[in-house]
């Protein structure tokens, strides 16, 4: 009668109680490996985006040493220029430059000169405070009237900052104008968000 007694304890099963435990744990557990899955996920995708900015600022910036390597200006010719204006946006660095340089060879047959106007600008983005570099180039000898567009090439920046050295110093601001002639270099840096700073000298190997 007492082992049968014992039988019967040891099979009725689990009680509610210990259902709601066993129910809460399981709750508990699978939202932290939810939030530890989606933690992963975002930092994945974070780090796949400074990837991609990291690409972008390398071409950039090799992009820029080429093209302000081969500047050419000719104090004959009022179309050819190079222009550093030192300007900054919230607080920040935002210089923009325009000059001419030899443009590289061209694979369409469209009319095109051997001479392209660049131009860099920082546009701001005002409901977060953030900067992007923007590009754009158009054939000086064509027709003035056609508006070329800019582009964005390096989103979320902190500062776009251009210097040029006149033989003593570094200097924010320069006119072929009022210079006469070429900076014998030309460094830029640009800072991206968290304060990490990436830059390139340049000189120019075409001066007339």
């Amino acid at each position: 009668m007492c082992n049968t007694h014992r039988k019967m304890h040891n099979n009725r099963g689990f009680t509610l109680i210990e259902l709601l435990i066993a129910l809460a744990l399981l709750v508990i557990l699978a939202g932290a490996l939810y939030g530890t899955y989606f933690s992963v996920v975002a930092a994945r995708e974070k780090g796949g985006r400074r990837m991609e900015q990291r690409r972008e600022l390398s071409t950039t910036l090799g992009k820029l040493h080429d093209e302000l390597s081969s500047c050419f200006f000719n104090t004959k010719n009022a179309r050819l220029h190079f222009v550093v204006e030192d300007r900054d946006s919230f607080g920040k660095p935002a210089s923009l430059l325009q000059f001419t340089a030899i443009a590289p060879p061209r694979i369409d047959p469209a009319p095109a000169s051997d001479i392209v106007a660049v131009r860099y600008s920082v546009q701001e983005k005002n409901e977060q405070q953030t900067l992007s570099l923007q590009r754009e180039a158009r054939d000086p000898y064509l027709d003035v009237k056609v508006k070329s567009v800019p582009y964005p090439v390096v989103d979320e920046i902190e500062g776009f900052l251009v210097e040029c050295w006149d033989g003593n110093k570094w200097v924010k601001s320069w006119d072929t104008a009022l210079n006469g002639g070429l900076p014998k270099q030309v460094r830029i840096t640009l800072t991206l968000k968290g304060g990490e700073e990436f830059s390139t000298i340049a000189s120019q190997r075409l001066t007339r």
